[in-house]
């Protein structure tokens, strides 16, 4: 009887939202699929009508939210919130004299509506802003963990995904049904230096007293590192070392790092482990452990290496830093209604998992602003909105020339954050992490100053 209650409470929704549990098809016979829409009802799915009778989905946005919303067809299955939302998308919470009307009629009823926390004007700025680079977005609110934009490129149409099915599968080049936003394996780039910052500063309490001369490149066991276009930063302090984003200074710093610990702390900021993600993500990865070579912590430290994530993955890691230390739990869904608006079912915001320490949090918290104000992200400063960031460059590629991608993790309002913004630019030609840094700061205008 305990199982019972828990297989209701706990399980059903999930064994019924599986694409392999025949019963889905049952509910479609008696209900009609219910819309799902952004967090201002603008209609980002709805089931219409052929001139024959049958019923056929209809994505309003094309291809602008595809990989979040996902499709829903007879012949392909589901992806997105059309898979994950799929038990209240038909289930019917209409006025039960209506149901009862409609069951004597052999009418189907009108299944319940599904609002989610995305906002189609920012989305579509996000897209705008990212144009034909390959890459990825993720926007959220720092203090609630409702996601606002999901993004990833390139794109398909889900109003066409049965026409378009085997070119989709078969572009290996661009993989437009990749979520790059969960799904993606980068490396972190120079964004990791905060996570190598922290481990430092765990270690070393005296870490303000830090000192480091960079001559532009170091050297150990063979291996060479070098701060990007050979620059030479002279003396740095930890918080320096952050700004300028000096390779040196953080190759340095990994030499020195108990590579057991490091492992923990960045196992305690989501590495290796399961992430708060209702979408199918790909498991950011940290390879260090006490046989770890010299060569390859220098590597690390300055997000190199073995290391990779996701664009989602550092957005949670940049929340937890705005927010004092503690992860709220990321979410896609505001609530369900029933097809007329009448709210069944609402989701809260509510803690995930303490990251880190709030005083390791707020002295991260300036560093990040200090590269807005005078380090690599400085085109965020100066607007009516404050900013705080960590810009990066992730090289994946030396055949025919330096290739790289291109990083940006940051929020805004410092003293008060608001919203986590994550940008990757796939192939981004040896450019430093600048070319994230506009395409951010299109989006965060758009929220602060409308257009």
């Amino acid at each position: 009887m305990g199982y019972l209650v828990y297989f209701n409470v706990v399980r059903a929704k999930e064994i019924v939202n599986s694409p392999y549990n025949e019963r889905q098809n049952n509910f479609a016979e008696r209900v009609v699929r219910g819309n799902i829409t952004d967090r201002n009802g603008n209609i980002l799915a709805e089931t219409q009508l052929a001139e024959d009778g049958s019923e056929y989905r209809v994505y309003p946005y094309g291809d602008i939210f595809a990989h979040v919303v996902g499709y829903s067809d007879t012949d392909y299955g589901k992806a997105g919130l059309e898979s994950m939302e799929n038990f209240d998308l038909l289930t019917s919470n209409a006025f039960f004299l209506e149901k009862l009307r409609n069951e004597f009629q052999d009418v189907k009823d009108m299944g319940d509506t599904v609002v989610t926390t995305l906002d189609a004007d920012l989305q579509q700025t996000a897209y705008n802003a990212l144009g034909a680079n390959k890459g990825a977005i993720v926007v959220m609110e720092a203090s609630t963990g409702k996601i606002l934009v999901m993004l990833s490129k390139p794109s398909y149409d889900p109003n066409q995904i049965a026409v378009q099915w085997e070119y989709l599968n078969g572009d290996a080049e661009n993989s437009p049904l990749l979520n790059r936003a969960t799904q993606g394996a980068y490396a972190p780039g120079s964004t990791f230096k905060v996570v190598t910052a922290l481990e430092f500063m765990r270690e070393h309490s005296d870490y303000a007293n830090y000192t480091y001369d960079c001559y532009g490149e170091i050297t150990q066991d063979g291996t060479t590192i070098r701060c990007f276009d050979n620059t030479v930063h002279g003396f740095q302090d930890l918080k320096g070392s952050v700004v300028t984003s000096c390779n040196a200074s953080f190759s340095n710093i990994g030499l020195t790092l108990n590579r057991t610990a490091y492992r923990k702390t960045a196992e305690e900021l989501l590495f290796n482990k399961k992430l708060p993600c209702s979408l199918d993500y790909t498991k950011p990865s940290f390879a260090v452990n006490e046989n770890t070579s010299d060569a390859e912590m220098m590597m690390t430290a300055m997000g190199q290496g073995n290391t990779m994530t996701n664009p989602y993955h550092m957005a949670l890691i940049t929340a937890s830093i705005a927010n004092g230390g503690t992860l709220m739990e990321p979410y896609l869904v505001e609530k369900v209604t029933n097809y007329t608006g009448t709210e069944i079912s609402k989701n809260v915001p509510k803690s995930y998992k303490r990251l880190m320490a709030s005083e390791e949090a707020a002295q991260l918290k300036e560093y990040m602003a200090a590269v807005v104000n005078e380090g690599t992200g400085m085109l965020l400063s100066g607007q009516s909105y404050s900013a705080a960031g960590k810009t990066g460059t992730a090289e994946y590629s030396m055949v025919d020339g330096e290739k790289t991608h291109s990083w940006y993790m940051g929020f805004t309002n410092v003293d008060n954050p608001e919203l986590v913004i994550s940008v990757i630019v796939e192939g981004s030609d040896g450019q430093d992490g600048a070319k994230a840094v506009p395409i951010a700061k299109q989006v965060l205008d758009a929220y602060y100053y409308g257009g």
